[in-house]
């Protein structure tokens, strides 16, 4: 198994990885319930949701970083070891964090012969934008594999590294 400092570039890309899939998932799910509806009187139509995401704390970042440049300017024959418990402690957590959220948003449009219409005609549908939602899953696309080029570039340091 690898280092904690070796893997850590794996698993903040690894967290990325998973916040594009939910980012795709999510997209697909509003487009393919954008024109769902619900019988009049009940609250069973489908809720749009949103991925909301969350940048690392940068202060952390930044204690760890100071933390290791301290443990560098010890004379303590040990202080890589300490370099190691810090970077450890921090291996997972750098990459963004998300959560996924429903929107009260809704439509109506007027279809009386609708098996859903209320009584004044109209029928509820989720308030899905498809060209937002197609533009969130080709960026998601593009973000899956750039996190999986850093994942490659990654790789071919580690082979480079091991052949010298």
């Amino acid at each position: 198994m690898l280092p904690d400092r070796l893997s850590s570039t794996f698993q903040t890309a690894s967290e990325g990885l998973a916040l594009q899939r939910k980012r795709i998932e999510i997209a697909s799910r509003n487009i393919a319930n954008a024109r769902t509806s619900a019988e009049p009187g009940t609250n069973a139509v489908y809720r749009p949701q949103e991925v909301v995401t969350k940048a690392p704390e940068s202060r952390r970042f930044l204690d760890i970083l100071e933390g290791g440049a301290a443990g560098l300017r010890l004379t303590d024959p040990q202080h890589m070891s300490s370099l190691d418990s810090i970077l450890g402690q921090a291996r997972s957590g750098l990459g963004p964090s998300y959560e996924v959220v429903e929107k009260e948003k809704f439509k109506y449009e007027y279809d009386p012969n609708h098996p859903h219409a209320d009584e004044n005609g109209m029928v509820k549908y989720p308030d899905v934008d498809m060209v937002k939602e197609m533009a969130e899953m080709v960026s998601a696309n593009r973000l899956y594999e750039a996190n999986l080029s850093s994942i490659e570039a990654e790789k071919e340091l580690l082979k480079r590294s091991l052949e010298i």
